[in-house]
């Protein structure tokens, strides 16, 4: 038996290293790809080469008798990694007479990844960070654009103090509140402006797939080739407005932040042990867990500011506080009529979407399935 299996492992590495052979050679052809895009202007990001080509390659796998599921996974899987190797080819620069852009919190997180895809676009950058102000007139004097990127709380405060810049030049922000900003832009400057929110955290490795949601602000012409230029680097616009922006922020962020910092303090106080949770744990709590964690491995007084940075948003926790207290009742009723009712009409406002959610869920718990490690450690 030993020596049956040893021979046909031996074959499995031998295909292992064919894979990975095939790997490189793919990966060396995606980088000629990003030089050919680079020269043309052309997204890294194409959605339709990407959809037919997946589709191609699953009517193929079935033909073979093989998962349709698993060679989607592993393009998948690649079509990532190739996403970041084409980032290292640089981007076509749609406005190289634009003068200097200078990236106000240049030097944080977030500021810096954008001041490296301006720096890969071909374009000037400069940054002006918290030690730089005495000097701020000579870094601002003839800035083509001026890009705000500090932490919410500071942001209309910093704002203030860009009063003196070219009447041509672009003033934008990254901020995730729009309406506060967008209007201390409109007021200190008579410029162009217009605030942008990257729907991502300053680790991702491409902007392929990600979101850049962006509030008109004023001369929307002199700022399209940035919108073209962020699309270029790979993202997806969403236009909307600042107040809608953060309406829809005050669920998306505001209430599913503090519900997991809730949730990590309520962990914290029962202080369970957490090795044991994650032996007992299903890929689903694995998951949930692994974001609630998350939440705790990084700034607090970021998340503390976009939670507390709009009243909307403290009265939107109270409506699922009072909405909370509710539920409670109704398990102390042991209503089960009722949580039915409650449950059908959440299933009805879901809609299709509920199916949609439920396949789309399946795909991550196999890949939080696939990570999990089970074995002793030693």
């Amino acid at each position: 038996m030993v020596a049956e299996l040893s021979k046909l492992r031996d074959q499995i590495d031998d295909v292992d290293q064919q894979m990975v052979e095939l790997l490189a050679r793919r990966l060396a052809l995606v980088e000629e790809v990003g030089h050919v895009k680079s020269k043309h202007g052309l997204p890294i990001y194409a959605p339709d080469r990407e959809a037919a080509m997946l589709a191609s390659r699953r009517q193929e796998a079935e033909h073979k008798g093989v998962p349709p599921d698993l060679i989607e996974d592993i393009l998948r899987r690649t079509m990532r990694e190739s996403y970041s190797s084409e980032n290292d080819s640089g981007f076509k620069c749609l406005k190289p007479e634009l003068r200097p852009i200078v990236v106000v919190g240049g030097y944080g997180q977030l500021g810096g990844l954008f001041c490296r895809l301006f720096e890969l676009s071909g374009y000037q950058v400069r940054k002006l960070g918290s030690q730089d102000w005495d000097c701020a007139d000579d870094i601002l004097a003839d800035a083509g654009m001026v890009v705000v990127s500090v932490p919410i709380n500071l942001t209309e405060q910093i704002i203030a103090k860009l009063d003196h810049l070219p009447d041509d030049c672009i003033l934008a922000d990254l901020t995730s509140i729009k309406s506060g900003p967008l209007q201390a832009m409109l007021e200190v400057h008579r410029g162009p402006v217009i605030g942008l929110h990257p729907m991502f955290g300053p680790d991702i490795a491409s902007l392929a797939k990600q979101v850049v949601v962006y509030c008109d602000g004023r001369h929307p012409e002199s700022y399209q080739w940035l919108l073209e230029q962020i699309q270029i680097w790979g993202a997806t616009l969403n236009r909307i407005s600042a107040i809608e922006h953060d309406q829809g922020m005050t669920l998306i962020q505001a209430l599913r932040h503090f519900t997991s910092f809730v949730y990590g303090v309520h962990l914290a106080e029962e202080d369970p042990q957490l090795e044991l949770l994650l032996s007992l744990s299903s890929p689903i709590y694995r998951l949930e867990l692994a974001m609630v964690g998350r939440l705790f491995a990084q700034d607090a007084q970021l998340y503390a500011d976009i939670i507390m940075s709009a009243p909307q948003n403290l009265a939107m926790i109270k409506r699922f506080h009072q909405r909370f207290g509710e539920a409670i009742e109704m398990l102390e009723r042991q209503d089960k009529e009722a949580f039915t009712q409650a449950f059908n009409q959440v299933e009805h406002w879901f809609g299709d979407y509920a199916q949609h959610f439920l396949t789309e869920s399946q795909g991550l718990l196999r890949q939080a399935n696939d990570s999990t490690h089970r074995g002793k450690k030693g």
